[in-house]
């Protein structure tokens, strides 16, 4: 049986937000007060201006560490576990309501499209006290997809 192989594609800025556009499963990575890392599942999207939006709440550990430390990561998985991902590193911006409100439009559309009511979405994110987290891409990794590597795979196909 042929062994998976692991690949990396390098690519730029355009193809990187194409990857990106129909994926909506990530993990966002800000930094906590001490330095550590703080992880967290996120649905997000890619708005016109080509930036990661994320919506979130005010109190949240990733709202408060993003407003301390713009400096973010996000990792794009694909919705099979077994597929490709990529990694973003970015500055974050972190509006809140009511100038979340645009965003969060961008946001909904990027990842579902129109609303049957922008007005109703608006209020309801306003009652939520919604934020919305919007980050600028600085430098990307290569699209991978995870395996073996190559010669490792050759040498147990071989076998």
């Amino acid at each position: 049986m042929a062994r998976s192989i692991a690949r990396e594609t390098r690519i730029d800025l355009d193809e990187m937000l194409e990857f990106v556009r129909p994926r909506h499963h990530m993990l966002l990575s800000t930094t906590r007060g001490d330095g550590r890392p703080q992880l967290s599942p996120v649905s997000g999207g890619v708005d016109e201006l080509g930036r990661i939006v994320i919506a979130t709440y005010p109190a949240r550990a990733k709202t408060r560490n993003a407003q301390r430390n713009p400096l973010t990561s996000v990792l794009v998985l694909s919705d099979d576990w077994d597929g490709a991902w990529v990694q973003i590193d970015g500055d974050a911006e972190v509006l809140h309501m009511p100038e979340a409100a645009d965003g969060l439009v961008d946001y909904f559309r990027c990842i579902a499209g129109e609303h049957s009511d922008w007005a109703e979405y608006r209020e309801a994110m306003a009652i939520q006290d919604k934020s919305l987290i919007r980050i600028t891409p600085t430098r990307w990794g290569p699209i991978a997809t995870g395996g073996f590597p190559a010669e490792i795979a050759a040498r147990l196909d071989a076998r």
